[in-house]
């Protein structure tokens, strides 16, 4: 409850913070030419395959060469990038370098002409106190650029113990042991990562990544170190210690130094005699105090900036003795290398770092990590079948210590051959070694066999059941029409849906249950194609002869002439009757008709769908699934940056457009 006459002190604390008039229009007129909205088409490894996705995020300028700092989750996996500009332009972009321990990456902007672009500039993210106004810039929900007003509501944000085991981790880096997120309450939605953060002078002073009840920016000053660092050599370099600290135990009087909880094993904090229980007072000359989580990012990023291979002074205090040590960084691995595709085995995995191999308690990296398997694919058919987390050692008998030597083994088991082969493979689960065979290669689809095309009347029916038969007052069994195909025989004799057939050339159709479906067409397929027969149709109550020919059956819809695409994993048949006759399409109608897109391929993401018809691909007709195949063969070799496909989709016809990113083996 607030009392007359009584201030409310946050009410008086927004009131200072409030912006004067027109400053925000002023700040938003300078930063908004720096913004760009990102639509990425990014990897993921799943069901053993390379899994295309849909994403969007924000990111801004901030150099004239147009390179824009954006976080790793937005395009740090991004296999394409197209650029949103303020003016509504698109541009595409290219991933210059990524860094998944900040959440931070850079892409540069490539115009089809050269320019310069407008570049944000950066502030001094160490200044900012809590209660200062704030803007949050970018495109939330992939909507177009906005911007919220805020304020600064806590300088040092980290993830609570409260929370435990929980921590914001991407692809294995734990992000809260090296950013002290800036928390803020200017609203951000998905959308807004990787968009700026900006005070009242038009300053960068932090980039959006999360929102957990406060929105979290990664300070502006760690986030440009970082980006420079990946325009200037693609990746960036830390050092490693393997010590590992946590703050100091409240039941510890001290008021400086870290707790060493221990070290990792044969890292350089475990050689140079660090033991579990020491009080590190300094590091490289630099006093050391961790006394609360909040404190534990600074060190680390002090310490990440150690030179490699240089010994380092450390001071630690144990058992009432001041002990200096000497301690040489190693530089720092990604936590987790990158997955890749292994088509022929139906598994995706990944090279080990040492840091997992460590962790594991492994005396080598060699191997591969299986990271995922397709369900049915050569690996997790193999007896005993292969599992995720499994590290493949030997393929027929050599070892593969790598991805490159899992394919260079996997191009020499498959070159030439058309079947897959047996290939005896040793792997490793949970410290065992086990042994099985793989078939590897991809398995070719078994040709149908081949129906004799025998007699058949171009309809669709249901058997007239005998519940159905006492309700309609019929004393009679047959089958009743849902459907005559068009332009057949059947429609040109004069038969209906809703005809009752109830005798063939005068003999009775004995169908009288669902399952007795067969019975028709197994009494018509007798006669010779051609034949002419006399069918006794109830029509309206009234009973009636209608002659009509027997057509050749159609060829099944499983024995139609089909293609795969491989490249942007879809596939197509020839157009049949069924089709016909369900779409009314006429039988001149032509195309090939798609029975599959692959989720996560080129034409799922072009949102090609199971059902459509592709009438044209870049202007070229496809009246067949053959035609198709030619039209595919040539865009493969043409490379177009776009590829136009012409589809029919029910009554509409679309145009949709795909944008593959073509590599030097395709």
């Amino acid at each position: 409850m607030l009392l007359a006459g009584w201030a409310c002190p946050a009410a008086a604390a927004a009131e200072e913070t409030a912006p004067p008039a027109g400053v925000v229009e002023q700040v938003a007129a300078r930063v908004t030419p720096t913004l760009v909205q990102l639509h990425v088409i990014e990897v993921e490894y799943w069901s053993g395959r390379e899994m295309k996705s849909e994403a969007a995020g924000s990111g801004v300028i901030f150099t004239k060469e147009g390179h824009v700092i954006t976080n790793h989750h937005v395009a740090g996996n991004a296999k394409q990038i197209v650029c949103t500009m303020a003016d509504r332009s698109e541009v595409d972009a290219d991933l210059i370098g990524t860094d998944p321990l900040t959440d931070i990456a850079v892409i540069q902007l490539r115009p089809k002409t050269p320019q310069e672009f407008p570049a944000a500039r950066f502030g001094d993210s160490s200044r900012l106190k809590v209660g200062d106004a704030v803007l949050a810039m970018g495109s939330p929900l992939a909507l177009s650029q906005s911007v919220t007003m805020g304020i600064v509501s806590n300088t040092e944000l980290v993830m609570p113990d409260l929370y435990w085991p929980y921590r914001f981790e991407v692809e294995g880096e734990d992000i809260g042991t090296i950013v002290r997120w800036i928390g803020h309450d200017a609203d951000i939605s998905p959308g807004n990562s990787g968009g700026p953060l900006v005070n009242l002078a038009g300053e960068v002073i932090g980039i959006n990544e999360m929102e957990f009840g406060l929105g979290g920016a990664i300070p502006g000053n760690l986030a440009r170190s970082v980006a420079e660092q990946l325009v200037a050599e693609g990746s960036v370099t830390r050092a490693w210690l393997g010590l590992e600290l946590q703050p100091l135990l409240r039941s510890d009087a001290r008021q400086e130094g870290a707790l060493v909880s221990g070290t990792v094993p044969g890292s350089p904090a475990e050689k140079a005699g660090f033991a579990p229980g020491d009080i590190l007072l300094s590091l490289a000359g630099q006093a050391v105090s961790v006394r609360i989580p909040e404190e534990l990012p600074v060190f680390n990023q002090m310490a990440a900036d150690l030179p490699l291979e240089k010994p380092t002074p450390a001071t630690v205090e144990r058992g009432g003795d001041t002990i200096t040590l000497q301690v040489t960084p190693d530089r720092r691995e990604r936590w987790r290398p990158r997955e890749r595709e292994f088509e022929e085995w139906g598994l995706t995995g990944r090279n080990l770092s040492m840091l997992e191999a460590t962790e594991m308690r492994r005396d080598t990296r060699d191997g591969v990590m299986i990271t995922s398997l397709r369900p049915g694919g050569p690996a997790q058919e193999a007896k005993p079948k292969m599992s995720e987390g499994d590290i493949l050692l030997t393929v027929a008998g050599k070892p593969v210590k790598t991805t490159d030597e899992l394919a260079a083994a996997t191009r020499k088991i498959t070159e030439g051959k058309e079947d897959p082969t047996p290939v005896v493979v040793t792997f490793e689960r949970t410290a065992l070694q086990y042994m099985t065979v793989v078939k590897v290669g991809k398995e070719k689809p078994s040709e149908p066999g081949r129906e004799v095309r025998k007699a058949w009347l171009p309809v669709e029916f249901q058997v007239l059941t005998r519940e159905l038969a006492e309700a309609l007052e019929l004393d009679k069994t047959g089958v009743r029409l849902t459907q005559v195909h068009p332009e057949g025989s059947a429609e040109k004799a004069g038969l209906a849906a809703g005809d009752f057939i109830v005798a063939l050339d005068g003999e009775p159709i004995p169908a009288s249950r669902p399952e007795h479906f067969d019975v028709f067409p197994s009494m018509v397929r007798k006669y010779p194609v051609d034949a002419e027969v006399e069918l006794t149709v109830i029509r309206d109550g009234e009973e009636r002869k209608i002659t009509v020919t027997l057509e050749r059956a159609p060829i099944p819809a499983r024995e139609l002439e089909k293609y795969e695409d491989d490249l942007f994993e879809f596939s197509v048949r020839d157009i049949g009757q069924d089709d016909r006759a369900r779409q009314r399409w006429s039988k001149s109608q032509q195309g090939a008709y798609v029975i599959s897109a692959r989720e996560g391929g080129w034409a799922a993401l072009g949102h090609l769908a199971v059902g459509d018809l592709i009438l044209e691909v870049q202007g070229q007709p496809t009246p067949a699934a053959a035609d198709l195949e030619e039209a595919m063969a040539k865009v493969v070799s043409d490379r177009p940056d776009i590829v136009v496909l012409h589809v029919r989709r029910g009554i509409h016809d679309l145009y949709l457009e795909f944008q593959p990113k073509w590599h030097d083996d395709e």
